[in-house]
């Protein structure tokens, strides 16, 4: 690439970013489209290597993702919202167990109390405050009801995500075709060679890390239900969404899960039988699940991830944060093709002075 070139290319990517930190509050939608397109397109096209038309074959792809997603949604919600009918009914217990329980232990080591508050006090200023009610009450009005607004928006972007998903898995294969043809001629080679390959990490990095969730998340939930814990499908399942960050669904879950347990049964044997099921779980990670989906195509080490997630989540928020490990990924092609460029440099091949030739 000339310099000409290398320029204009990292011009575009500044602007790219510009536009990503300007653009976020509406980006959701068009970046889970484009997911649901870059996942969906192999589908589509081995649909039309059997000689079915593309949009036919985009309709039905929908038709297996939606009845995937509404089977699974059907099959959890209702158990999920059990348990918490269940932990809502069981707050006041907690509260109670948290009283009797924690805060003397609390005291008796760290001199700290949780649960000494003075309630008389709280109601003298109340008393004392009353007159500032009705500004209080209209404030909150106020909240609610752009609250409310804000929620029909956010209705209203969501709404576009099937929209732009299945506009991007039509035409997906045209999309990149017309990208290739407006690559210099000069560099179309070594761009396709990169594209590839970041193809590969991404692919790896989507489909295997998203089923890996999933199955952590049936692993957890199944060992927390078969140990007896009455919130075991909320915690698994939250457990499983946390594993997008390495070791992050671990310590989330064991930690929920030993709250639950202790205050379920009140028995310490029970955090040994949490243990072992979170214990399985991430040794069925490391060992089975990680080197046959994911495999090391990514080749990101566990803290370049939680870095990548990190400043993301800070730069951009939640988009940010949705993009920073495939976005981490890409980035590890090209250094490796600069760490490959530079070991074949005339720089890193250049004897020191003095050494013999």
């Amino acid at each position: 690439m000339t310099t000409i070139q290398r320029t204009f290319v990292l011009l575009l990517i500044a602007l790219l970013l510009v536009l990503i930190y300007f653009l976020q509050p509406i980006l959701a939608p068009f970046l889970t489209g484009i997911v649901l397109g870059y996942l969906g397109d192999p589908l589509v096209d081995r649909l039309e290597a059997i000689r079915i038309n593309r949009t036919i074959g985009v309709l039905i792809v929908f038709l297996v993702f939606g009845a995937v997603l509404t089977t699974g949604l059907l099959v959890i919600l209702p158990m999920i919202a059990r348990e918490l009918s269940a932990l809502i009914r069981d707050i006041p217990a907690f509260i109670l167990w948290l009283q009797e329980t924690a805060s003397p232990w609390l005291v008796a080591n760290f001199g700290v109390d949780p649960f000494d508050v003075d309630f008389d006090s709280i109601a003298t200023q109340v008393k004392d405050n009353w007159q500032q009610a009705g500004g209080v009450v209209g404030s909150i009005i106020a909240k609610v009801t752009a609250s409310g607004f804000a929620f029909l928006g956010t209705l209203g972007i969501v709404g576009l995500t099937p929209v732009v998903a299945f506009y991007l898995m039509r035409d997906w294969d045209d999309i990149l075709l017309r990208i290739r043809e407006m690559v210099p001629r000069d560099i179309e080679p070594f761009v396709v060679q990169v594209c590839n390959e970041c193809d590969e990490v991404l692919g790896a990095f989507l489909r295997g890390q998203l089923l890996i969730m999933f199955l952590l998340g049936c692993v957890y939930a199944l060992g927390l239900y078969i140990v007896g814990l009455d919130l075991a499908i909320l915690i698994g399942m939250l457990a499983g969404l946390a594993s997008i960050v390495p070791y992050l669904g671990f310590f989330v879950g064991i930690i929920a899960a030993a709250v639950a347990a202790m205050f379920q049964f009140h028995d310490m044997t029970f955090l040994l039988y949490v243990a072992i099921v979170f214990g399985l779980g991430q040794a069925l990670e490391g060992w089975v699940l990680t080197p046959w989906l994911v495999g090391e195509k990514i080749g990101l080490h566990p803290v370049a991830v939680i870095f990548a997630v990190l400043a993301g989540g800070q730069l951009f928020g939640f988009v940010g944060v949705l993009l920073a490990l495939p976005a981490a990924a890409v980035v590890m092609v090209f250094i490796r093709h600069l760490h490959n460029s530079y070991l074949k440099s005339q720089y890193y091949e250049k004897p020191v002075e003095g050494e013999a030739e």
